[in-house]
């Protein structure tokens, strides 16, 4: 499959994304994850990929040019995407003590040299993201490469599950499709640092946990001593969770959904949390924040953890906007001299685009924010210098 670009520095450099617009159409359809040579219009053999028919991410590559011309047959990308599984997991369980954390990103896609997929571990289940039909058909072999690096080490899988992506992005299952075993009944219980979560993997948006933020909710927990918590878009309650572990005086916890309360309400119990200084609302965080300011109240400690605003770059714009009204309603929210600590999983907004975001709410509230620390995902969830589109999670902590 030849280029009508001269993209060969950017594919030794290492980045796995080729666009529609930059290939040649190939002489006949391809099927979803068959495997391309990509070529140079010169001819010569640069890396090799699978095919995608309808991404505008045509071809994602997996091997550079020193193999790329080597014929293949059907069992070396299977072994290929067997050995980085493993090689992922172990990376993982070189830092991961697995007595208090049973949850965790096993692949990382392009970060892992598996472009395209995804998977966590749910303490016996794993669930599967694949970016679109040709991820889909490549990895087919993956449920079982997974099921026996797990097994190399002490944990068995009990099913392996596809999640695929909801509304505004966020990962449902809606129903889960079973790759491997049988699907869980219930909710599983898993632990991370010492605490324990129930996660739907059936019918919860990432099975009710948002592994990135594992690091984030920790050092909320250290920052919540005898402090009043708020938690914005709390989803099941993690950041909540932590900070009364960690000491809070009390926890405000807001999600628009009522299940996901519910589910919050149920990881405070399993904990043994004092649900008495624990509020747990239902209920639109802008609409909250209004009714709040109205109220004169405020909180110590603000968290802001909302879904994607940009999806799209074409979104933008709009994001960037929402983004700053949000955070002058969470910046009027927080006492004077407390933690406004804000998040964005918008891979199209950068950090200093969004810090600026902070700033300008804070300012437009008439507060000043001034930043004390930056975070990102977890480190189960690598970034890579070849691949800058998959640092995406932004924690900024500053004081109001």
């Amino acid at each position: 499959m030849a280029l009508r670009k001269n993209l060969a520095r950017a594919i030794r450099q290492g980045h796995p994304w080729l666009f529609r617009e930059a290939l040649r159409p190939p002489a006949a359809p391809l099927p979803d994850g068959a495997v391309v040579v990509v070529t140079a219009p010169d001819g010569r053999a640069l890396a090799r990929g699978f095919w995608d028919s309808a991404s505008p991410i045509a071809v994602r590559l997996f091997s550079g040019a020193d193999d790329a011309a080597d014929e293949a047959d059907d069992a070396e990308p299977a072994a290929l995407v067997e050995a980085r599984a493993a090689e992922a997991l172990a990376r993982r369980l070189a830092f991961i003590d697995l007595a208090r954390t049973t949850a965790f990103r096993l692949i990382h896609g392009e970060a892992d040299r598996l472009p395209g997929v995804h998977a966590d571990l749910y303490d016996s289940v794993a669930a599967v993201r694949f970016d679109g039909g040709g991820a889909r058909a490549f990895y087919r072999e993956l449920p079982d490469a997974l099921e026996r690096a797990a097994a190399r080490h002490g944990i068995r899988l009990t099913a392996v599950i596809e999640r695929r992506r909801g509304p505004r992005g966020r990962e449902t299952s809606g129903p889960a499709a079973l790759l491997l075993g049988a699907l869980p009944e219930h909710e599983i219980v898993v632990r991370e640092n010492d605490l324990l979560f129930g996660v739907d993997l059936v019918r919860g948006q990432k099975g009710g946990l948002f592994l990135d933020q594992r690091d984030n909710r920790a050092l909320v927990g250290t920052l919540a001593s005898g402090r009043r918590v708020l938690n914005l878009f709390a989803y099941t309650g993690g950041f909540s969770v932590y900070a009364a572990a960690g000491g809070a005086r009390a926890t405000t916890t807001v999600d628009i959904g009522r299940d996901a309360v519910a589910a919050a309400r149920r990881n405070f119990e399993r904990n043994g949390l004092d649900l008495a200084r624990a509020e747990l609302h239902a209920g639109d965080a802008f609409a909250f924040l209004a009714g709040a300011a109205r109220a004169g109240r405020r909180w110590d400690i603000v968290i802001s953890d909302p879904p994607s605003f940009a999806p799209s770059r074409r979104a933008l714009a709009q994001a960037l906007g929402a983004y700053r009204r949000l955070h002058r309603l969470a910046a009027a929210a927080v006492e004077p001299g407390g933690l406004l600590c804000a998040a964005s999983c918008s891979s199209h907004v950068d950090r200093a685009a969004f810090l600026r975001t902070v700033e300008l709410g804070a300012r437009d509230a008439g507060r000043r924010w001034s930043l004390q620390s930056f975070h990102g995902a977890a480190a189960d969830h690598p970034t890579a210098d070849w691949f800058p589109e998959g640092d995406y999670l932004k924690f900024a902590v500053g004081r109001v």
